[in-house]
């Protein structure tokens, strides 16, 4: 499966700018393939980035800014879902790709699992449960016996299995770092990026003039060149 992100290399809103390169920087920290699309220097691929985007995800003048996110034939989103997603710890899903184990979106998969089958289980278990002692009688304090004398010659086994268990997690500890210290480290260096995102709003309100031109100067191409068409036919 390919992740194509489509964006607008020569945008003059600093707004989308932003956006595109929040999107980019986060698929590469999670190391995750995409395979970005220029719309301003390839009319094949504004055209088709306009035409597979839902009617229902378009803004109200129906036409998709950049960056906007596909998964080979299926739409993912575009920025703001994107950033919700990545907020929720569910970029992946967002993707449409499964998570890597170890990171956080998977190991809060297998609790969501665990909640769901494992208090089934529990139900079960406390159902069925007979007491030990009624099943086996007089018989139980016999074997209780020899029970406790076994236990007193593992102790000491016991003991030698935890500290070879506790070594053991000290070298794990110091191997390199797994998927899930990865992803941690790629949400600390976008952290900034989200506190900025108050920011950003406020600034997108005094850039909303100009993202205005910017569609306008879209718009005015298309015009221009459906003209040209006519014109040489």
């Amino acid at each position: 499966m390919v992740i194509k992100v489509f964006l607008a290399s020569s945008s003059g809103s600093t707004a989308i700018k932003k956006k595109q390169q929040d999107v980019v920087g986060f698929l590469e920290a999670l190391k995750v393939d995409y395979t970005p699309l220029d719309i301003a220097c390839n009319e094949d691929n504004r055209m088709w980035m306009r035409q597979n985007v839902p009617e229902d995800k378009k803004p109200a003048n129906g036409i998709p800014l950049p960056p906007q996110i596909f998964n080979e034939e299926s739409y993912c989103g575009d920025y703001d879902t994107f950033f919700d997603a990545k907020e929720d710890n569910l970029v992946y899903t967002f993707l449409g790709l499964p998570p890597p184990p170890g990171s956080k979106e998977a190991e809060q998969a297998d609790k969501d699992n665990i909640v769901e089958n494992g208090t089934h289980a529990e139900e079960n278990l406390d159902d069925t449960i007979v007491p030990v002692e009624d099943r086996n009688g007089d018989s139980n304090k016999e074997v209780k016996q020899a029970t406790d004398e076994n236990e007193e010659g593992e102790g000491d086994e016991e003991e030698q299995e935890g500290a070879a268990k506790e070594e053991t997690a000290e070298t794990v500890g110091d191997e390199a770092p797994t998927v899930k210290e990865e992803e941690e480290a790629a949400v600390e260096e976008t952290d900034e990026e989200g506190q900025a995102e108050e920011e950003e709003e406020q600034e997108e309100e005094d850039l909303q003039s100009e993202e205005e031109e910017e569609l306008r100067q879209l718009e005015e191409e298309e015009e221009a060149e459906m003209q040209e068409e006519e014109e040489a036919e």
